[in-house]
């Protein structure tokens, strides 16, 4: 037997010894999980006018748990001000978070630039050049704990102007598409972060900021939406997965993103392609690009991009903190015909019908312990309510008495005020964190999960951010009534 006993009823997890030599071991309470689950979960509702309201999204719920300290991932969510629309992302840092949270401050303001028409453009322009106040471009909708560089913010907007000055001189007159838009601002981004480095700053904090910036990395998953027309753009392994309730009331889920790693094979022959025949056996060993890397695309990480030479120049050049940074003075191995890394996105298209209920987000964290079915099912349980009211589901799974038990008295705590999430993505953090049996959560798996001290954490789990969007089923099928759902399409 366990030498350990349950002290107290069923809702309790404080665990003590049989034996009275060792000493006792805690659990965390029902109110502890919840507070560290719900500690950076933030929601937006879309405001109404006249009483209704006429956007395509009713808003968003966000959370993220880290297991990295600090957390690497990052998200971000803002309204489009002057083209309307909404952006959303996530982004998964890796080799530290100083690559996600540049971009997660930048992407949407190249995104959005790319967007405007030329009037605007110049208007912003000449509101710049003559000192007067600039149109605001973007609502952003933060998280107390999504912060903005303040050291950096002067380089930022320089080079976020010297792109709109060459979106002016190189206009066409026609408007901006939403693909090309996407593309460029990712690809843009991306080629500043690395000018930003090379050129370094008088600034010594800023000289460093942009070198660290350069040298991590993040995956980043975006998604535009503007009416019915949904664009997500994604680099990397993070994921969008649209939740569909069919006519019977059951869920689908419709992958909106391809991973870009080593299980797929289309990227595979991608990445192989670019490079001589001579590297076809070492650009992808082991699962990893050069042997190192998981994703195939992300921002940042230019020792997969800058030759030899200009790293070397770079870092021989740069604080003495950068070179005494051991993986950046790493070269990779069979490092010979660079770039090997991209942060050009994939664009996929979806026009949106009025049984889209949502939209999940999520950076792999989320993917690897819950599969997109399930994720869904969660979802779209917890917005209608249903998860109380259906039958207990073991999907045709022979199951004890004792097990039914266990399943029933988990029902009976999610219906407990202080278990019941209104965030729905909190609700799949603790699933994801808490992941039982027949799509239940294992309270005593969650607790012990959410106690394990920070070095022990990554480990066991990934750190976890998600945005779930919910649509607007009777403005989209508004749009679709009125035949002008056509307006981007692709």
């Amino acid at each position: 037997s366990k030498p350990w006993k349950t002290v107290g009823n069923c809702s309790k997890y404080t665990l003590i010894r049989s034996y009275s030599t060792t000493p006792v071991r805690y659990y965390l309470t029902p109110p502890q999980v919840n507070s560290i689950l719900r500690a950076n979960e933030y929601n937006y509702k879309v405001p109404e006018f006249d009483g209704k309201n006429v956007s395509s999204v009713l808003g968003f719920d966000s959370n993220q748990l880290p297991a990295n300290t600090p957390i690497e991932d990052r998200r971000s969510a803002a309204t489009c001000l002057q083209t309307g629309g909404m952006l959303t992302g996530v982004f998964d840092g890796h080799a530290g978070s100083a690559c996600a949270q540049a971009v997660s401050e930048r992407l949407f303001y190249y995104i959005a630039v790319s967007l405007l028409p030329l009037e605007t453009l110049l208007e912003i322009e000449n509101a710049v050049e003559n000192g007067r106040p600039v149109l605001p471009i973007l609502q952003w909708h933060k998280h107390p704990n999504d912060y903005f560089s303040k050291e950096a913010s002067k380089l930022y907007f320089n080079s976020l102007r010297t792109y709109w000055q060459e979106l002016i001189d190189l206009n066409t007159g026609e408007t901006p598409n939403t693909k090309d838009a996407l593309i460029g601002a990712f690809k843009r981004l991306d080629n500043d972060l690395s000018l930003e480095a090379q050129a370094g700053d008088p600034n010594s904090f800023v000289n460093y900021w942009v070198l660290r910036v350069a040298f991590s990395g993040a995956t980043s998953c975006v998604a535009h939406i503007d009416g019915v027309d949904l664009h997500v753009a994604n680099a990397g392994d993070s994921r969008a997965v649209l939740g569909v309730q069919e006519e019977d009331g059951s869920w689908t889920a419709v992958t909106l993103s391809n991973d870009h790693n080593a299980l797929n094979e289309n990227e595979v022959k991608r990445v192989v392609s670019e490079h001589p025949k001579s590297e076809e056996k070492t650009v992808v060993k082991q699962d990893r690009l050069l042997g190192l890397l998981m994703p195939f695309r992300a921002f940042g990480d230019v020792k997969f991009k800058w030759c030899i030479e200009l790293q070397k120049r770079v870092l021989e050049s740069g604080p003495d903190q950068l070179n005494e940074n051991e993986y950046t003075k790493f070269i990779p191995p069979n490092y010979h015909t660079p770039p090997y890394l991209t942060a050009t996105p994939e664009i996929t298209y979806h026009r949106l019908r009025p049984q889209d209920k949502f939209l999940v987000l999520a950076t792999d964290g989320l993917w690897e312990t819950l599969h997109r079915q399930e994720v869904v099912r969660i979802v779209g349980e917890h917005l209608t309510g249903m998860h109380l009211h259906q039958p207990v589901n073991v999907g045709g799974y022979r199951v004890s008495l004792g097990q039914m038990h266990c399943l029933l008295m988990d029902r009976q705590a999610r219906s407990a005020s202080f278990f019941e999430d209104q965030n729905a993505a909190t609700r799949l953090i603790r699933h994801s964190v808490g992941n039982g049996d027949f799509g239940a959560v294992d309270q005593e798996r969650l607790s012990k999960m959410l106690s394990l001290p920070e070095e022990l954490a990554r480990m066991y789990r990934d750190d976890i951010t998600i945005n779930v969007i919910q649509f607007n089923s009777h403005v989209i099928a508004a749009y679709h009534r009125m035949g002008s759902g056509d307006s981007d399409a692709q």
